[in-house]
Parts: structure tokens; C-alpha cells; sequence
């Protein structure tokens, strides 16, 4: 009987050792796939992000040749009329666009994590009108352009955009949903863009300023701007790269999260005050750009998968390649002048946005 037993025990593991192999196999197979895809991805967006950054410096109004490009950082001459423009003119709109392209794919990124809202996006949520107001407000009452200025307006205006937001996407029975913040987003951006108008209406000199930083636009960007934001675009970076792991856990629910050991309202806070630094600095310096932050965050979902680790760093890749590309083709469509980029990026989020909406299966609706 005893020896029966044991050959029958010895039989069942003999039987259960190929399949558990045969498991362990394929999921290393399939890590490996993902791991080497998720590779691929950055090296491919490095690649491009390299080929927008070489564009923004060689193509304009006025064409450079690459090799005059290489020239002006390797042999630099204040005499040569191609080296200027690019080292006084494009490298600084260039530096600008990485950055503010850095800041709302991150942003964007960490607002769909923190509200579990495939639709979140500064534009949508309202982040972009607090910070357009609260500059207005500024240019209007202080009568000031100073970016070191108009950054704590845009600060204090997103901060308070997204609180407003998430509290009346919070009201009501069974709490935040991601419908509810969409339409709590699209209300405030609503009014404050209407507010917004009303005192460009009130003051002609106001409405000067205020007409071409609104429309979202890399154009005249110098070095000061990209200092005096890139200070509090590299803060928010490094926030968001410590919350990579956080993020994670909240996409499983907040109880799971908090049975993991994270601390769920501080992640929120620290989440949160990542966002304000990137969308009030992006703003500040550039004006309000839509869709950035929605699509570039889906597309890198796509291709890596909804591991933070690996889409915070595609997103900063990809945010700014999309915001490059869009500055460098509005250069050229409508020669000799020129279209902003936050209307290219309309241009190509807008369809976007749509097609994400009609997909009731992501949005959750």
C-alpha cells in the first residue's frame, strides 16, 4: 500500500514538473518580449526625439543646412549669419519646446495615474485655464510680461484649477468618477476661459500681450525663458521619477495600494503638486497647449504597456518630439509666416481626442 502511495506520488510530480517548466518557460518568454519591446520603444523615441531636435534648429523661415547646424556648436562665428540664428534664435525655442514637451507628457501621464481617468489632461481638466487666468489676471493688475512673474500666477491658478476640479468631480454619491472630473474640467475650463476673455476685453493693452502667449506659441522664446522654467520643469521631474512605483500601486485601488504599504494621500499630494509644477512652468512659458498631455500619454501606453516605470520616461521622450515635430511643420505650411504650435497640436489631438471618446472601452464610460 505504502509502496503503491509512492509511486503514485512520484508519478503526479514527474507529471506536474513539465507543465510547471512549461509556465515558467513561457512567462520568461513573454517577459522577455515586453522587456525587449519596451527597449525598442526608447531607443527608437531617443532616435526621433534627436531627428525633432535637429529639424527645430535647421528648418524655418530660413533654411540651414545640417552640417552649418554641427558648425555653430563645434566652430562657432559671430560673422556667420546661419550660425546666429541658430545659436541666438533656435536653440533657445528649441530648449523651450524640450522642456515644456518634457512637462506635459508627464503631466499628463501622472494625471491619468492619480484620477484613473483615461480621458485626464491639463487642457481637459482645467489646469491650463487656472494658470491662463491667473497670468491674465497678472498682465491685467500688475502690468507686468516678466516670466519670473507670470510663473507664480500660473502656479497659483493651476493649483487652484485642479483642486476646484477634483472637489466637484468628488461631490455627490459614489464619489469621483472619471466622467465626473471630464465634465467638472470642461465646466471651470469653460468659465475661466470666458472670465479670461472678458478682461482682455477690458484692457486694450492687456489683450496685446495676452493674444499671442495665448494661442500657445514657441515663437521669440530666449534663454530666459527656458531658465526661469527650467528650474521647476527639472523639480517636477524628479518628483514624478520618484512616484513611478506609487503609481503603480494606486492603479490597482486605493485599498490594495494601502495594503501595499503605500501612503495613499501623500502620493496624491506629491502627485499633485508634480502636476501644478509642470503645467503652471509649461504655461508660463509658452501659454496654454492642448492635447499633449492626452494623446502622447496613449500612445506610450500602447507600446510599453501601463508599468509607470517605463511610461513616465516614454512619455518625457515622446512629449517633447510631438511638440517639436508640430513647431517645425508649422514653420514650413504656411511660409513666409508661420503657424503656432498650439494650433498644430490642436490640429492633430483634436481627431485624436474623438477617436478616444468613441471608444467606450478605454474611456469607461
Amino acid at each position: 500500500m505504502t509502496s503503491a502511495l509512492a509511486a503514485d506520488t512520484a508519478t503526479d510530480t514527474a507529471t506536474d514538473a513539465p507543465a510547471d517548466t512549461a509556465a515558467e518557460v513561457a512567462g520568461a518568454s513573454v517577459r522577455s518580449s515586453i522587456g525587449a519591446r519596451r527597449t525598442a520603444f526608447v531607443v527608437v523615441s531617443a532616435v526621433l526625439l534627436m531627428a525633432a531636435t535637429l529639424a527645430s534648429l535647421a528648418v524655418g523661415a530660413k533654411a540651414i543646412p545640417l552640417s552649418h547646424v554641427i558648425e555653430a556648436f563645434t566652430s562657432y562665428d559671430r560673422m556667420n549669419t546661419d550660425h546666429l540664428v541658430v545659436r541666438e534664435l533656435r536653440v533657445p525655442r528649441t530648449v523651450v519646446g524640450l522642456l515644456v514637451g518634457v512637462a506635459l507628457g508627464l503631466a499628463g501621464a501622472m494625471m491619468q495615474a492619480v484620477t484613473r481617468n483615461p480621458l485626464a489632461d491639463p487642457g481637459i481638466l482645467g489646469v491650463n485655464a487656472g494658470a491662463s487666468f491667473a497670468v491674465v489676471l497678472a498682465i491685467w493688475k500688475l502690468q507686468t510680461s516678466s516670466i519670473e512673474t507670470l510663473v507664480w500666477f500660473a502656479f497659483i491658478g493651476a493649483a487652484v484649477a485642479s483642486v476646484v476640479v477634483y472637489l466637484l468631480g468628488s461631490i455627490g454619491r459614489g464619489g469621483m468618477t472619471p466622467v465626473r472630473l471630464t465634465l467638472a474640467g470642461a465646466a471651470l475650463s469653460a468659465l475661466l476661459f470666458a472670465l479670461t476673455r472678458a478682461v482682455t476685453l477690458l484692457d486694450q493693452n492687456t489683450l496685446d500681450q495676452f493674444r499671442f502667449w495665448a494661442v500657445g506659441s514657441l515663437t521669440g522664446r530666449d534663454s530666459d525663458v527656458a531658465w526661469s522654467t527650467g528650474r521647476f520643469v527639472v523639480v517636477g521631474v524628479l518628483f514624478a521619477a520618484g512616484l513611478a512605483r506609487p503609481l503603480n500601486a494606486l492603479a490597482l485601488g486605493d485599498e490594495a495600494a494601502s495594503g501595499l504599504g503605500v501612503k495613499i494621500g501623500l502620493t496624491r499630494l506629491a502627485s499633485g503638486l508634480a502636476i501644478v509644477l509642470l503645467c503652471g512652468a509649461a504655461v508660463a512659458a509658452v501659454g496654454p497647449i492642448a492635447f499633449v498631455g492626452l494623446v502622447v500619454p496613449h500612445a506610450v501606453r500602447a507600446a510599453v504597456g501601463p508599468d509607470q516605470r517605463w511610461l513616465l520616461p516614454g512619455c518625457a521622450l515622446a512629449g517633447p518630439t510631438l511638440l517639436l515635430a508640430c513647431d517645425t511643420i508649422g514653420r514650413v505650411v504656411a511660409r513666409p509666416g508661420e503657424v503656432q504650435v498650439g494650433i498644430m497640436t490642436a490640429a492633430i489631438g483634436g481627431p485624436a481626442f474623438v477617436l478616444l471618446t468613441r471608444r467606450a472601452r478605454m474611456v469607461a464610460l
